[in-house]
Formats: C-alpha cells, sequence, structure tokens
C-alpha cells in the first residue's frame, strides 16, 4: 500500500496516478499526460496523448475570449463564460474517456485530475491594480462525471497575492530535469501560445517569466489573411525576409525592458505593425521577433546556461528553431533530445501541480511569478455524485 497523509480528514496516497490536461491558447487540441507522483518526485510517466478541440468548443472559447477581452474591472462576468466552461469541460471528459479506453484504463484507475482550464484572459498587474487571469472549466462538473477529485482554478490565488499568475510550470521543470539527470545551469523554453522559460542556477534556484510571444502571434497572423489557422512546417516563414525596422519598432516595446517575473497575453502585441508587409515577411519578421526577445530574456537574466530545451509547439517550427539557434549564444537542444515528451510537458505539469495542490505545497515562488514568498493555489473539486 501507498504512504498517506490525511488533509482536511481526507486520506491522501502520496504516490498518485494523476492525469493532467492542458488547452492552449492555440486552440488546438486538449493534451493529456499521466504522472505517477506525490508532487515532489516522479515515479513514473504514463501515457500521454491528445483530441483535437471541436469547432463547437472553439468557436464559443473564441466568442469568450473576444468578450473577456473588452470586459471591464469591476463589471459581471460576461454571460458566454459560463456556456464556455461547460463546453470546455465536457471536452476534457470526452477527450479523457477515450484515452483512458485507448490505454486499457478506468476512472478508477485515476486518483486525480490537474485541470488548468482555457486561458480566456490574462492581464499582468500594474502599479497599484492588481493583474487578472480568467482559466474556464467547469471542474465541478468534470470531477462529478468522471468520479475523480479535479485539481483547478491554479493562478488565481497568485494573481490576488500580487503575483503575474504565471509561469506556473517552472517546478515541474526542475522537477522533469532532475529526472532526467541533466544539471545546472539550465535553461528550458517553452513556445506555446506565449514562450517562457524557466532558468535553472548551479545554486538550486529557479527563476522563469514570459520572454515574449510564442506561437501565438504567427497564428494570429495567418489567420487574419485567411491562410490557415498556423504556419504549418514555417512555410511562409522560410520564403520570407525579416524587416528590420519593423522588428526593432517590435522590440522596443516597455515589456521587454521590464525587470522580472512578468507575463503575457498572447493579444499584448497587436499585428497592426505588420500590415504593410506581405504575408511571408510578416511571418518571418515575427519568427525573428519571437527568437530575439528570448535573446533579451537571457540579456536580463544576466548568465549563460551551458543550454537551453526547447518543448511545446514551437519546437516543430523549424523556423523558430534556426532562428533560436543563431540569435542565441547557447546550445539549443529540443525535448526529444533528452527522450521528454515535447508536446506532452504542459500536461504533466499541471498534472504534477495537481498533485501539489492536493498536499498544499507551494506551486509558485518570487522568482517566478513576483509572489511575495513561496504559496499554495489551487483548488480541489471532490466528486458530490
Amino acid at each position: 500500500m501507498p504512504a498517506s497523509y490525511r488533509r482536511k480528514g481526507m486520506a491522501v496516497k502520496l504516490s498518485m496516478r494523476v492525469l493532467g490536461f492542458m488547452t492552449g491558447t492555440s486552440l488546438d487540441a486538449c493534451d493529456m499526460a499521466i504522472l505517477e507522483t506525490d508532487g515532489e518526485t516522479i515515479a513514473a510517466f504514463g501515457p500521454a496523448g491528445e483530441r483535437k478541440l471541436t469547432d463547437a468548443t472553439r468557436d464559443i472559447v473564441l466568442e469568450a475570449t473576444r468578450q473577456a477581452l473588452a470586459w471591464p474591472r469591476g463589471a459581471p462576468e460576461p454571460e458566454v463564460f459560463k456556456a464556455a466552461a461547460a463546453a470546455v469541460a465536457r471536452e476534457h471528459f470526452e477527450a479523457a474517456e477515450g484515452f483512458l479506453a485507448e490505454h486499457r484504463l478506468a476512472w478508477s484507475d485515476i486518483d486525480l485530475m490537474g485541470m488548468h482550464g482555457q486561458t480566456v484572459l490574462h492581464e499582468r498587474p500594474q502599479a497599484g491594480r492588481v493583474g487578472r487571469t480568467v482559466q474556464l472549466g467547469d471542474a465541478q462538473w468534470l470531477a462529478d462525471a468522471a468520479g475523480v477529485p479535479v485539481a483547478y482554478d491554479f493562478r488565481t490565488a497568485d494573481v490576488a497575492a500580487g503575483g503575474e499568475g504565471a509561469p506556473l510550470a517552472p517546478i515541474y521543470h526542475l522537477a522533469r530535469a532532475r529526472t532526467a539527470g541533466l544539471r545546472p545551469p539550465l535553461a528550458i523554453l517553452n513556445v506555446g501560445g506565449v514562450a517562457n522559460i524557466t532558468f535553472w542556477s548551479e545554486t538550486g534556484d529557479i527563476a522563469a517569466f514570459d520572454t515574449g510571444p510564442g506561437n501565438g502571434m504567427i497564428d494570429l497572423l495567418v489567420q487574419a489573411r485567411g491562410a490557415g489557422r498556423y504556419d504549418a512546417g514555417g512555410k511562409y516563414a522560410s520564403v520570407g525576409k525579416v524587416d528590420e525596422t519593423v522588428l526593432r519598432g517590435l522590440l522596443a516595446h516597455p515589456y521587454f525592458k521590464s525587470p522580472p517575473p512578468k507575463s503575457l497575453d498572447r493579444h499584448d502585441f497587436p499585428l497592426a505593425v505588420l500590415e504593410k508587409l506581405q504575408l511571408e515577411d510578416a511571418a518571418a519578421t515575427l519568427v525573428a521577433f519571437t527568437a530575439e526577445a528570448v535573446r533579451l530574456g537571457f540579456e536580463l537574466m544576466g548568465g549563460v546556461p551551458t543550454e537551453m530545451v526547447v518543448c511545446g509547439g514551437g519546437r516543430r517550427n523549424p523556423q523558430l528553431m534556426k532562428a533560436f539557434a543563431e540569435r542565441l549564444s547557447v546550445p539549443v537542444t529540443t525535448a526529444e533530445d533528452h527522450d521528454w515528451r515535447g508536446d506532452s510537458i504542459e500536461a504533466e505539469a499541471f498534472a504534477y501541480l495537481a498533485a501539489r495542490t492536493l498536499r498544499g505545497l507551494a506551486i509558485s515562488y518570487p522568482k517566478t511569478t513576483g509572489v511575495p514568498a513561496p504559496m499554495t493555489g489551487g483548488r480541489i473539486a471532490q466528486p458530490t455524485v
């Protein structure tokens, strides 16, 4: 029998089988991964997979995002949030049903789930004003439907305490690197809609922040030009030319001079400055922008790691990987170079964070989100039926 402890009258196994979910701002798929973990060490990696989001869910989330961006502070939340949260929860449940069946598992084999939810708004704190962050997903419905507790709402407590609410994956990046036998100084770059980086120093500390855009701006550009949902394989950027004037203008944004920790929303950089460029040149310029933002992040941190490991969907864009290699003074590798599951790192991370939430362990830190002290976060929805 696994060791256990008690939390609010409930016995909790120290080693749990946790199903983590992640749906990114690209609105591509529901990623899933199972970890066996106590929230500190990783005992085993279970299966991982994904299920593409339905058009109906994508559409309602896009509408929720549109309304979230126009939502005044202090006003009631948009009505569409509730419907979008229900749709997101059902996507998670249906995705997991197929995933578990595929791997000959049942809900009774899962001790806990970690659901990040779908981000529709993220505003970083400003002087005299706390941030706002909204991740939609009906965790109670999911817990009841599956009969399994769900850890969720990982960012709200951090933001309420004055933190950035992001990134949250760094503590998992540290655990993953240690499990793989890697050594500091090391950088781990996740390229999703926004790119975020974790620095693991030789003293054992971790620091992290959002460097700038990841895939998000490129996706929005391609969609705005009616050329698809994303630049598959970097085909547009590969034949385009970087507009150095536009690039310098993008890099002049005050975000890049502000000290970390800091965070971004994928909509923080408008596409208007790219309107005069043809699609291919605009895509090439955004690729350079993403890489240069990472380079500026290295300058802010001061030291140079021995390696940067790239995970997330951006590592599949050969133009982005080429730009990282050309513009950064550090060896660049991919998650797969270390036998990591590069498409599943964030789903794994929220499985890990779910275990930490259940055990009351810290998930955010002064050097990762800017909170005053290491703090717990997240809530647990227990099945009621």
